[in-house]
């Protein structure tokens, strides 16, 4: 389960630039975890918009507003099909900004979390999904899903499975309603390996209650 991620950068300059719209300056965060509130980029009314959705994406067919880590990430080999995605899938996709996430790794018996970030140490952005949710008393919820696929290589001895990055030049058909199925499927795929580096880090990170710049900093021992 991909779990854990970072977008320590205020601003969003990478997207901004290819979506040619700007958005509001964000809270730096280094250990963003599942249930709590996201930046995402997404379209609606004929523009770009950055929402805050909860993570764990909870489908408009629920009978109550009961958060499960089964849906923080969609698996790309099925997302088309599954009842709890198909639906976003075809008509309501995001951008998760991010610059960093964390994978963990068993080493001697212990659990070692590694963190990995592109080579430029830019923003980029996960492949979302988004819901609303409307319950029987009015309340609404929207929320969120990452799209994840196979490991490349750089990051498969660590874990098996990756969150599907989205190259920068795909970011508006993405988020066009009208793109075809086929075309986002493709879309789906782990990125080059040499795009990115990855490297030990404290095991302060495993605590959501930890938030700051010290967890990303390297460590010996690994």
């Amino acid at each position: 389960m991909c779990g854990r991620y970072t977008l320590s950068s205020q601003r969003l300059t990478t997207i901004e630039a290819r979506l040619g719209q700007s958005f509001p300056e964000l809270q730096a965060r280094y250990n963003i975890t599942p249930s709590q509130l996201v930046p995402a980029v997404r379209w609606a009314n004929g523009r770009y918009e950055l929402a805050s959705l909860k993570w764990g994406l909870l489908p408009a067919w629920a009978k109550e507003a009961k958060f499960s880590y089964s849906t923080i990430n969609a698996r790309a080999e099925t997302v088309d099909a599954k009842p709890a995605f198909r639906t976003a899938f075809r008509r309501q996709r995001c951008l998760i900004p991010a610059d960093g996430f964390y994978e963990w790794v068993e080493i001697a018996g212990r659990k070692q979390p590694y963190y990995i970030q592109l080579k430029g140490h830019e923003v980029f952005a996960f492949a979302g999904l988004w819901e609303h949710w409307s319950g029987p008393e009015g309340e609404a919820i929207e929320s969120c899903t990452i799209i994840v696929t196979d490991a490349n290589q750089a990051i498969r001895p660590i874990h098996d499975r990756m969150r599907v990055i989205l190259p920068p030049a795909s970011y508006s058909e993405w988020l066009a309603p009208d793109t075809r199925m086929d075309v986002l499927k493709q879309l789906l795929k782990p990125c080059d390996s040499e795009a990115v580096e990855l490297y030990p880090v404290s095991q302060k990170v495993n605590s959501p209650r930890n938030d700051g710049p010290d967890l990303i900093e390297r460590v010996d021992g690994a």
